[in-house]
């Protein structure tokens, strides 16, 4: 069953047109001429009940426009949009009761009162019986330890803590559906590991399906096993994030740094079996490219423990998807792998 069907979804938005100089000026005043603009073009996808899936794209390129319309707040121009069995912008009032909503540069939390008083305000917005609210309320707070926060007003929180509240307060009545857009914007590794965590385990143990938007492509890592990427409002990869490594990582490169001279040629003959590529600077510093569906220590036991070879420095690096997803938007597409590595170079860790 999927819980998110998207078909053939357009928005488009009229901009005026300003005409120059004075005359142009006083003209406008008068007759105004406008141009329309594609922020969303034809996009088609399903997201299947219980699955995250990762909504990404450079500035510009829709996901907003596209979270608005899911969640009602924009209609579309044309398509057909259909969310936990709704359509948002007709059925609205139904709709939102199955739904939770994060924006994290926007707060639905009331700015001068106690958190706990505008958790109550929202459990009267969204209807939530009084024994299912303790229960989920008691739940929420203690997976996300906000006991010491809830009696203080929201601006007297940090970013971190009023992100933490703001997830309960979009949780409150157990939406089988959640929206994040840009959840853990700003906050420092710890905070964000904490969310990411509380995601997975929410996941897994209410079955939430979850939108996730957001340019932290090791949030994607951390929680996504599909992501679609937009650009200029097209939809140009829509698939498994380890499809799209595979597709378009170069590998894993591993660097030596020897200690006496080790010739090229014999650094070949030891791995004549793999299906490696090696390259040397000089005797004493040599690289070989290992193949993703290749395992990196197949290629260490070849070379690693051989008395005449002295290892003095080993790196392993590979592609980050960060890399992968800015070669897929110099290029415009994520059909066709591009064989050179980005300018941004890649992810070293020893």
């Amino acid at each position: 069953m999927n819980a998110i069907e998207v078909e053939h979804l357009n928005k488009t938005f009229k901009v005026q047109k300003n005409r120059g100089g004075l005359k142009g000026a006083l003209q406008d005043l008068f007759s105004r001429q406008y141009n329309e603009v594609a922020a969303v073009n034809d996009i088609s996808f399903s997201i299947p009940a219980g699955e995250i899936c990762g909504y990404i794209g450079e500035n510009g390129a829709g996901k907003s426009t596209t979270i608005k319309m899911l969640t009602g707040i924009l209609v579309p121009t044309s398509g057909k949009l259909n969310v936990g069995g709704y359509v948002p912008h007709e059925e609205r009032e139904k709709f939102v009761r199955n739904i939770g909503v994060v924006f994290g540069q926007r707060s639905q939390l009331w700015w001068d009162i106690g958190v706990i008083e505008s958790f109550g305000l929202l459990r009267k917005v969204y209807g939530v019986g009084e024994n299912d609210y303790k229960k989920r309320l008691d739940e929420l707070v203690q997976r996300l330890d906000l006991g010491e926060l809830l009696s203080r007003p929201v601006r007297k929180l940090s970013l971190g803590q009023r992100m933490r509240c703001e997830l309960v307060a979009a949780l409150l009545h157990n939406p089988s559906i959640v929206f994040l857009d840009e959840p853990t914007i700003g906050l420092d590794i710890i905070v964000k590991t904490e969310i990411r965590e509380f995601l997975k385990d929410m996941n897994r143990q209410h079955g939430t399906t979850i939108l996730l938007t957001t340019h932290d492509l090791q949030d994607i890592e951390a929680l996504c096993s599909r992501v679609i990427m937009l650009d200029e409002g097209r939809i140009i990869y829509d698939g498994g994030l380890d499809t799209l490594k595979s597709r378009w990582g170069q590998g894993t490169r591993i660097t030596f740094q020897f200690g006496n001279h080790c010739p090229l040629p014999r650094l070949q003959a030891l791995t004549s079996e793999l299906n490696v590529s090696w390259t040397a600077d000089n005797d004493l510093h040599a690289e070989v490219l290992v193949p993703g569906e290749m395992s990196v220590s197949d290629v260490l036991a070849r070379v690693v423990g051989h008395a005449d070879i002295a290892i003095t420095d080993i790196k392993i690096t590979e592609t980050t998807t960060d890399e992968i997803v800015r070669q897929i938007y110099q290029t415009g597409s994520a059909t066709v792998p591009t064989s050179a590595v980005s300018e941004g170079g890649p992810h070293s860790h020893a």
